[in-house]
């Protein structure tokens, strides 16, 4: 996979002086993948442990607003 590859780029990208030495550096994750797991977090902290919540819906829920973060940053 190649850096163009991630949705919305590195979530931690290297320095570009460093970019010699890249395909030796771990890609991670992306952007994206970043921002929603930052959304489930955000909605697994708000719920109470009576709170039944979906989690299929709740991680397809996660990626839209990823990508609208993502869409927002352009």
């Amino acid at each position: 996979m190649s850096y163009e590859d991630l949705p919305g780029g590195e979530a931690f990208p290297s320095h570009p002086e460093a970019d010699v030495q890249r395909h030796y550096i771990a890609r991670g994750m992306s952007l994206r993948d970043y921002f929603a797991a930052k959304v489930m977090q955000g909605i697994i902290a708000s719920t109470t442990e009576d709170t039944d919540i979906n989690k299929n819906l709740s991680a397809r829920w996660a990626y839209e607003v990823a990508d609208a973060m993502l869409e927002a940053r352009k």
